[in-house]
């Protein structure tokens, strides 16, 4: 038999020491396994023997949370949590491994997008935090990259001074497992990089296109500082990010009609099903213009 709490202290003495695990991290983690002792207790009437732990067992613990109302993020990381607890038994204590592989939590829903509204993505293309009329142009001409072509901050950040946005003539991006996809220029974002490149100055086709302080490729942290630093200036709302520029020229797409099939092409996603995430948002935005425009509904 396997001492159920001497298993416990001493688990989250190897996360504590070992993996070397953040307090926070070892607090979760020693109540996941708490709340699984306290179900075996009555599950199994009595003090837990964790030598005789079923997956069955297991599974049940997961219902009975789920009965209890916990949310299945928050099952999905407890049963994640409760897995390393197992294997650090079969590798510490010899407990008779379990077939895990096959233990599968509740499917997490995917976020659904956080877009900004028309007037906040101006704001966020249009000012600046900046000091430098440099870094101000850069930072323009990148967020209007983001949200005027929907591209990837990493995407973004990968371009070269041969691949310069030009009106009427495509954008080949490179993005995840290595898909190409085209995207169209508009104008805007053209000026907006024109601006950037007379400050940036004559550099090879293979310099990279954004540049930090000291000439090297831009770091992602870097732009997501600046965005944040203006998000605090300008009174946008926290989720202003690089990102939520991406998910903007989808949902603003969307809203004006475009497409779902053109928007997964110009987002590279590989499902549609990603891309349709972005109708429950725009779905959102109809119903709330309703509440606020509808004579009956309040």
């Amino acid at each position: 038999m396997i001492a159920a709490l001497a298993a416990r202290e001493a688990f989250l003495g190897w996360l504590e020491r070992e993996r070397r695990a953040s307090p926070e991290t070892v607090e979760a983690y020693g109540r996941d396994v708490s709340d699984l002792l306290d179900f075996l207790s009555s599950h199994q009437g009595g003090e837990p023997d964790l030598a005789a732990l079923r997956l069955a067992d297991l599974r049940a613990f997961l219902a009975h949370r789920a009965a209890e109302g916990i949310g299945a993020s928050s099952r999905a990381r407890q049963l994640s949590a409760l897995k390393t607890f197992l294997r650090f038994l079969v590798r510490r204590h010899g407990l008779e491994p379990l077939p895990l592989g096959g233990l599968t939590g509740p499917r997490r829903k995917p976020p659904v997008p956080r877009a900004l509204t028309e007037e906040q993505a101006r704001t966020a293309i249009g000012d600046s935090a900046e000091d430098s009329p440099a870094m101000a142009a850069r930072n323009q001409a990148l967020f209007t990259l983001l949200y005027g072509c929907g591209l990837r901050i990493s995407e973004a950040l990968s371009l070269n001074m041969q691949d310069a946005p030009r009106a009427g003539i495509g954008l080949r991006v490179m993005g995840k497992g290595r898909k190409e996809r085209v995207v169209p220029v508009l104008p805007a974002v053209e000026a907006a990089m024109a601006e950037w490149l007379r400050h940036r100055g004559p550099a090879g086709p293979d310099a990279p296109l954004f540049t930090g302080a000291k000439g090297g490729r831009l770091d992602p942290g870097v732009a997501q500082r600046a965005l944040r630093n203006l998000r605090r200036m300008a009174g946008l709302p926290e989720h202003a990010t690089p990102h939520a520029l991406r998910h903007s020229f989808a949902t603003h797409l969307l809203g004006g009609g475009a497409d779902l099939r053109a928007i997964q092409e110009l987002l590279g996603h590989a499902s549609l099903s990603t891309t349709q995430r972005y109708t429950s948002v725009d779905q959102a935005s109809l119903l709330e213009t309703w509440r606020k425009a509808h004579p009956r509904a309040g």
